[in-house]
């Protein structure tokens, strides 16, 4: 945690540093505007969402196989305080009680992911089918609908059967494409009936760099290169192939969709009137979420993405890109492959021109010769990458819409953490966030981007992947340290509500009193959980300063010991 607050304040710095060199550097030019008041159009979906691995616990119960996350997190430090998953929220008991905490929202929507090796113990459907994981995905798609809320189903966020990752490399192996298309047909037939709106990955971006590139995600890799494009590579056929799968043998019957979740931070040049910066920053949403939605919707990879890797290739002597490369038929069967586009998005940064020598070695990071940076201005109430940048949520989807011939949109992940050592239910920072985030979402929509829902992230606290317990995304909180798992409500609960009953922000008036009014339910429950608002947002604080005040504490106690002692002999 003290390399986390060390890595914020080299952020700073490093700003700080551009600032100063630049004396007529002005952050004021790039505009927030003004909030604007208005409404969705009828049908807007809002939702909540949560993935399995983050929330389910049962993590060796009723048949299920292990998964890359299971065995990951079991290895001594590679998680936060060598947290794991196997409890989590115990939200594989507690399928009821989350229903009904959502069925108080009015939510119109639900996003959760399918556990593949809950379904298919070893991941290969001829192996074994586990009926057990089946009637679970049963019950809690059925409850949802009799409660009418829609599912939607992600096939894969992140928990790879282990078994595929002894056997075959995992994604490195192009045979994950026909394991995951047997997989997500067996979904389909299943499910499919009740479930029209399918999301074959979500944020394969973290898939790739983080499991495979930097290693900090199972299945913790660190080929560095050539791991992220090569996983990348076997991501996008193998979505391209279950699209097909669906298109061919069940669309009709089940006139369902299929779609992909990308996760995305937009990129702002740090100088707007230098052309180095403003390409530098394309190249940011290029190697970003362009890697994965230009070979979808145009059958190739960003054209800035095959120039600099294919460049730096052959200063490294090498006789060939590490970017892979599409086939003819490859390009033509991978593109169109998207009935919408789910769009995750949490942040912003800037970013200017970086050089890296190709002698510095190769990496994802360095061909993008690029350096990202933050203001020191914009909050940062949790996470460490994640700072409010609201403007830069209409900026990207904008962008979405240019680029990628104006897809239907589902923001499929949208929320903020926090850090603490106990909590805060009145999460005024949480409001304020979802108030600016769907604000510009709304600005977007009536610039004529085609955004069909929104989906808070998430609905509860949960696993925080290497982050463990430690940062909190919830809406509700859990108490981790109790057995049953007990959620409570923060104010951002209440403050949704509203903006769902009214479809956005119908006037000055009424929205003033939402927060007002929701920090007044989040008291009496704030009380039971005795936290202190300030802890919340001292991060530093609690890191650094309290273990100091701490050891001084324990120095000064042994030293009046000694005294003690001293005086009686």
């Amino acid at each position: 945690m003290l390399q986390h607050s060390v890595l914020r304040i080299c952020h700073i710095l490093l700003l700080a540093m551009c600032i100063f060199a630049s004396e007529d550097f002005d952050w004021t030019k790039n505009k927030i505007g003004s909030f604007q008041y208005g409404t969705f159009a009828s049908g807007f979906s809002w939702g909540v969402g949560s993935s399995a691995y983050q929330t389910e616990g049962a993590w060796d119960k009723d048949g299920k196989g292990k998964s890359i996350w299971d065995v990951f997190s079991h290895k001594r430090g590679k998680i936060h305080l060598n947290d794991t998953g196997d409890s989590s929220c115990e939200g594989y008991y507690k399928i009821k009680d989350d229903i009904a905490l959502m069925k108080d929202m009015r939510l119109n929507h639900y996003l959760f992911s399918i556990s593949w090796p809950r379904i298919l113990p070893s991941g290969i459907k001829t192996d074994y089918i586990n009926e057990k994981g089946i009637e679970h995905y049963d019950n809690l798609i059925n409850m949802l609908l009799e409660n009418k809320m829609t599912p939607i189903v992600t096939l894969y966020h992140w928990d790879l059967p282990q078994v595929l990752e002894e056997k075959y490399g995992g994604w490195q192996n192009a045979s994950m494409i026909n394991f995951f298309n047997d997989f997500a047909n067996l979904c389909f037939e299943r499910f499919g009936n009740r479930v029209k709106y399918w999301i074959t990955f979500n944020n394969p971006w973290s898939v790739a760099v983080e499991g495979y590139e930097t290693g900090e995600h199972a299945p913790g890799l660190k080929m560095r290169g050539t791991g992220a494009y090569n996983a990348a590579h076997n991501i996008i056929k193998a979505h391209a192939k279950v699209w097909h799968t669906y298109d061919a043998q069940w669309r009709n019957k089940q006139k369902g969709m299929v779609g992909i979740s990308l996760s995305a931070d937009w990129g702002e040049p740090v100088d707007i009137n230098n052309q180095r910066d403003i390409e530098a920053a394309e190249r940011y949403v290029q190697f970003y979420l362009g890697w994965f939605a230009t070979p979808l919707f145009h059958g190739d990879y960003p054209q800035i993405m095959k120039d600099y890797i294919g460049r730096k290739s052959a200063q490294q002597g090498l006789s060939s890109s590490r970017l892979p490369t599409f086939s003819p038929h490859e390009k033509s069967y991978v593109r169109g492959t998207c009935d919408f586009l789910g769009i995750s998005h949490f942040t912003t940064r800037y970013i200017t021109q970086k050089n890296f020598p190709s002698n510095r070695g190769n990496s994802y990071f360095t061909d993008r010769d690029l350096a990202e940076l933050v203001d020191p201005q914009w909050p940062d109430p949790g996470s460490e990458w994640l700072y409010s940048v609201p403007w830069g949520f209409r900026r990207l989807l904008s962008f979405v819409k240019t680029q990628y011939g104006d897809p239907i949109i589902y923001v499929t992940g949208n929320g903020v953490s926090e850090k603490m050592m106990c909590t805060e239910l009145c999460d005024d920072w949480r409001m304020q966030y979802l108030r600016d985030y769907i604000n510009e979402m709304l600005k977007a929509v009536k610039d004529g981007v085609n955004v069909k829902g929104y989906t808070a992230w998430s609905l509860l606290d949960k696993f925080e992947w290497d982050e463990g317990y430690s940062e909190r995304f919830g809406l509700y909180y859990v108490d981790f340290d109790s057995k049953n798992k007990p959620r409570y409500p923060k104010a951002s609960v209440q403050y949704y509500k509203h903006i769902i009953s009214s479809n956005g922000f119908p006037n000055q008036r009424e929205i003033e009193s939402w927060k007002r009014k929701a920090l007044e339910t989040c008291t009496s429950s704030n009380q039971l959980l005795a936290a202190d608002p300030l802890i919340s947002h001292m991060e530093m604080v609690t890191e650094i300063v309290v273990p100091t005040v701490c050891t001084l504490c324990i120095l000064l106690s042994a030293v009046f010991l000694m005294f003690l002692l001293r005086t009686r002999i």
